[in-house]
């Protein structure tokens, strides 16, 4: 299993990791993960913007060969969620069978643990989506 990337990193990305960061230019284009300069338009006036962790599963596949690394989680979800606000995320799905998984499902990003390194003890989180509460 590979290192896990330097705790300075981590923390570093730590906002982006606990909640959607993006960003958003001076035209209003939003988007994610934030970049110095607007995919859409080329601006490079942008500031950060919170996404509501909101969104609509779009398509999504079941991983049954995972990376090294992950091989304790499979089988596992993951879905392109579009977001209320617009952007399309690639997102592990939580607190869901695979057979109540559709297209059009809503869903709310959550805490969760992504993956741990035992031989360090460092558990790494990260968002995942779950389908919204009523």
């Amino acid at each position: 299993m590979g290192r896990p990337m330097q705790v300075s990193r981590y923390w570093r990305h730590f906002r982006e990791k606990y909640r959607l960061i993006g960003g958003k230019c001076e035209n209003g284009h939003v988007f994610f993960p934030k970049r110095p300069v607007c995919p859409v338009c080329g601006s490079r006036n942008v500031e950060e913007f919170e996404f509501s962790g909101r969104g609509k599963v779009i398509t999504w596949t079941i991983v049954r060969n995972p990376p090294s690394g992950f091989e304790y989680y499979k089988p596992y979800p993951i879905a392109l969620i579009q977001l209320e606000e617009g952007p399309v995320v690639l997102a592990q799905l939580t607190d869901v069978e695979p057979d109540e998984i559709h297209e059009g499902m809503e869903v709310e990003m959550v805490t969760r643990k992504i993956r741990e390194f035992e031989e360090d003890g460092i558990i790494l989180y990260g968002y995942k989506f779950r389908p919204k509460l009523k």
